[in-house]
């Protein structure tokens, strides 16, 4: 008998997509951190804490991101975590409708590089993020590591 790719009969069973709101403000930037590493734990998520520590720093700027530019015509915005077999992709979607970009390093700036930061972090783990817009006229922005360091 012939195999055609890896696919697991049974889904594995930390899989499945998660969804939280919360107020665009500084404390929810600590909250959602949390609230994305405690939901890991929970679900027994087998990711590498390399993998899990730039996935919490990719929350971080992404929430704070949302409430810096965003809280003004979006005062809410929703995380989302969604888990695979051996994938993991957060994202947080705001009702704002500008689309950032990653600004270029300038170390004259003390702020103002969060995306890009996303960016070289998702890279480094061998993922991948890119901001879409929503049908509402917000936004979304994501990234998706594999729960296993690349080599």
């Amino acid at each position: 008998m012939e195999s055609r790719g890896s696919v697991p009969a049974h889904p594995v069973p930390y899989e499945g997509v998660w969804r939280f709101t919360a107020p665009a403000v500084d404390v929810s930037v600590p909250q959602a951190r949390h609230a994305v590493r405690d939901l890991l734990n929970r679900q027994g998520v087998p990711v590498e804490d390399d993998v899990l520590q730039g996935l919490l720093l990719i929350v971080s700027e992404l929430v704070t991101n949302a409430v810096k530019h965003a809280a003004l015509l979006s005062p809410e915005l929703a995380v989302e975590v969604a888990i695979g077999a051996e994938w993991i992709r957060v994202s947080v979607e705001d009702n704002h409708p500008y689309r950032p970009t990653a600004l270029v390093t300038d170390y004259a700036q003390t702020g103002g590089r969060g995306l890009l930061l996303v960016r070289e972090v998702t890279a480094e783990a061998g993922g991948t993020c890119d901001v879409e817009h929503t049908a509402g006229g917000g936004k979304i922005i994501w990234a998706a590591l594999p729960l296993k360091t690349q080599l």
